[in-house]
Order: C-alpha cells, then structure tokens, then sequence
C-alpha cells in the first residue's frame, strides 16, 4: 500500500448528503466527537448502509453543517481513531454474505478523513489474521485502534481462538503482518489510546480480569504487564492519559455494580453510576482553574449520565448527572475551539443532539440543542 497523502482539492471523492437519513447508533468507541486541526468538532453515527457526519461550520459553533452520508456496505462494527495530525481513522469489521449460506467473508478495513469536513477515502482491506484455518476467519471480534505521535496506525482485534491480533503500519505506509499476542481469554471490548509521548497501550477485557500490554516507547514493541484485577462489561472500557505518559482505565463493572477506575500498581477505585452496555466516554479539562476529569454514559434508563472530578482524585467524590433524553448508543465528550466541554448524543429518532458548557462557574451546561 502506497504512502498516504492528503488529496489535492478537487479531487476528494463525491459524497452523498444524508437527507432524511437517521442515526441507528454510534460507534463502538466514546470518542465519535473529534476536533480537527482546523478547530472545528465533527460527530460521527452510524446509519444503515454506512455512517453520517455533522461538521461544526466554524470553530465553537454554533450552526452545524449535515447529516453527509458515506456509504460503508457490511461493515457490521466501527471505531475512529485520530492522530496528532488531526486525520480521522476508521476502523471496521466487513462481513460479506456468500451465496449458499456459506460462512461469510470476513475482513477488517480501514479508512481515512483527512481534514475536517472533506470526503472520507476508499475502505482499503487489511485482511484477516486466519489466513491458514480459514474456518476461523468469521469469527473475528470488533475491532480497535490508536494513533500513535508519529501517525503510525495500531489496528488490535480479537481473533476467533480470543487472543488479540494487531497489525500496525510499517515504513513507508507499508502494513506489517497481523502479530498474535498469544492469550486465549480475551472478550470483545478491547481498548487502546496512545499517551502524549507516542506510547500505545491496548487493554483486553477477559471474564475475571483485564489483560494489559503497552510500548516501553513509540515504535516498540507490546510488553505485557500485570493483569489488572478488574473484570468489565464488554465493551464498556476507555482509556485516558491523567497525568504525563500515565493512564487510568474506565470500565463499568461486569457485576453491575457501576463505573471502576484503575491506575498502574493500585486497586480499581468504585464510582457508582448505572451505565448500560456501551464504552464510557472520558476527558480532562479545566474547569474553574482546576485539572478535571469528565466521565459519561448511557444510564440504564437511556438518558445520558455526566459526572466530574479533580483529575486522579477520585476519593474527593463524584456525583452523576442523568441530562437529556434518551439515546441510541453511548454518549461522546470533546473540548471545543473555545475550551467548553460539549456533550453528544443520538437522539432515539436518529438525529445529533449537542450540550455545551455554559459561561459560569463550574460545569454547567446548556440546554439540549437538536443539530
């Protein structure tokens, strides 16, 4: 596969307005809002067929542009990773029927938006880790990737034995092979982030624990650490850098007992909620002058739930805000061009709804404004 480069204008493929087209659910990630280099905020939902977005017009809104549909035909899961470079990656598993009832064809592709608000480019396949037992081929888990700082792609999956599979850019744009990281215990729900110096860290849910392996630096590769004494939902795990190069794990307890937090050499750490099955979104940002910590969730009455705490002071205590109506999928946080936390949500009729910080003390957010 070539290098990639931005296209020159005029060149961006066609893309389809989305029309009438509503929203079914959300990416499989709690970072479906992403600011670009240009400082504007981009909201990505899945739609039948493909995915919508909704691009901000100017850095801090308000006005929107969208639904844009790219069509995204038999992928049946899909996450987004952006790197330092603002590029938006997409990462999907395609399940391509076969006559006869035969087994499905199955692949993981990859695509990229470039800039905000241009064309994404083709799916480009990156194949299957079953290449020998091909019997095993269909039973790929979701997918999920991280960017590291020097815009290298890190593409994990779980594989059908429930080891974790990864396949990452090489020189030159050139993928390397898939790489086994030989477990047998991993669940769907796998989670990786890349921190600030360029290190990836992937975490694997397992039924009592989760596996955990990082680079010791950029371009390394995978050391496995100690297992982390947290058994979550599948599906329900984030990641964020809290302190330079250090990261705290969220995921909400497969026992139902709420959202856990876990640090390197600490016990996980309670913090109640009643999330329903979706990934936790998560982010830092100031607020009345103080390091923050942001969390959210879809609740299990289907609202969306927020809560706020001094980053890596957990103990100082948390309350969780249920705001909105309900929702299809998990909610998502960003930081806009102006510092505000911005709350997202897909209403249950499809559409993208938006919460931004208000101008007063503390985190207190607008009403609900429909885009």
């Amino acid at each position: 596969m070539p290098q990639r480069s931005a296209p020159r204008p005029g060149q961006e493929p066609a893309h389809p307005a989305g029309g009438d087209r509503a929203a079914t659910g959300t990416p499989e990630t709690g970072r479906w809002l992403l600011r670009g280099k240009d400082d504007r905020l981009t909201a990505y939902a899945r739609t039948d067929g493909g995915l919508l977005r909704w691009t901000e017009t100017r850095p801090g809104g308000p006005d929107w542009t969208g639904p844009d549909f790219f069509a995204a035909p038999d992928i049946t899961h899909l996450t987004l990773a952006q790197g330092a470079d603002g590029y938006v990656h997409f990462i999907g598993l395609r399940r391509r029927p076969k006559p006869g009832g035969a087994d499905p064809e199955v692949d993981v592709v990859h695509a990229i938006q470039y800039q905000s608000g241009r064309p994404l480019m083709d799916w480009r396949s990156l194949g299957n880790p079953h290449t020998k037992l091909v019997e095993r081929a269909p039973h790929l888990g979701a997918p999920t990737a991280a960017v590291d700082a020097a815009g290298t792609v890190h593409v994990f999956v779980r594989d059908a034995v429930n080891s974790v599979r990864l396949r990452r850019e090489g020189k030159g744009g050139q993928w390397e092979g898939w790489k086994d990281f030989k477990v047998r215990q991993v669940l769907d729900g796998i989670v990786a982030v890349a921190t600030s110096t360029g290190r990836v860290a992937v975490f694997g849910p397992a039924a009592d624990k989760t596996l955990h392996w990082a680079q010791e630096k950029q371009g390394g590769e995978f050391v496995r650490g100690d297992d982390i004494p947290l058994a979550p939902a599948p599906g329900s795990g984030t990641a964020l850098e809290t302190a330079e190069d250090g990261l705290t794990y969220y995921a909400a307890d497969a026992r139902a007992t709420g959202v856990q937090a876990h640090r390197s050499d600490a016990a996980p750490i309670p913090l109640s909620g009643t999330p329903d099955p979706g990934p936790t979104a998560a982010l830092r940002a100031t607020i009345d002058g103080h390091d923050c910590t942001i969390l959210a969730h879809r609740t299990r009455t289907g609202r969306p739930a927020l809560a706020a705490f001094p980053t890596e002071r957990e103990e100082a205590g948390l309350w969780w805000s249920e705001t909105g109506e309900p929702c299809l999928g998990s909610p998502a946080l960003a930081l806009d061009a102006r510092g505000r936390v911005v709350l997202a949500a897909i209403s249950v009729d499809g559409t993208l709804h938006i919460a931004r910080q208000k101008a007063e003390p503390g985190l207190a957010l607008d009403a609900w404004t429909r885009v």
